[in-house]
């Protein structure tokens, strides 16, 4: 259980960011690029981290507000509605990106040396 709450809140725009960062990595370890940048931001472990954070948070955050709706302090059930929408769209993507990976990782094992 404390995997799914780890993988809880991905937003596009960190998963972008995390695929462009992987990209300038397998550049510059091809060798097409500088390879002491400073001051370079947060590193891909650190970004997935977060992300991984975020979507632990909007689960959690979901979860919350049904449990609300089910005892009668949250009355809008189209807030409860979107809420798991997102929680189930976030957790889809991070799936996806998990996979994404994963087939990755395979390509490059196979790969004759």
């Amino acid at each position: 259980m404390k995997a799914l709450e780890q993988i809880s809140n991905v937003s596009s725009t960190t998963v972008t960011a995390a695929l462009d960062r992987a990209a300038d990595m397998a550049e510059r370890a091809g060798g097409g690029g500088a390879v002491g940048r400073s001051n370079a931001g947060p590193s891909f472990a650190e970004r997935m981290s977060d992300s991984l954070d975020n979507v632990a948070r909007t689960q959690n955050e979901a979860a919350q507000l049904v449990r609300d709706y089910e005892t009668g302090k949250e009355t809008d059930l189209t807030k409860v509605m979107v809420a798991q929408q997102v929680s189930s769209l976030s957790f889809q993507m991070t799936l996806n990106v998990r996979n994404k990976a994963l087939t990755a990782y395979k390509d490059i094992m196979n790969m004759p040396v």
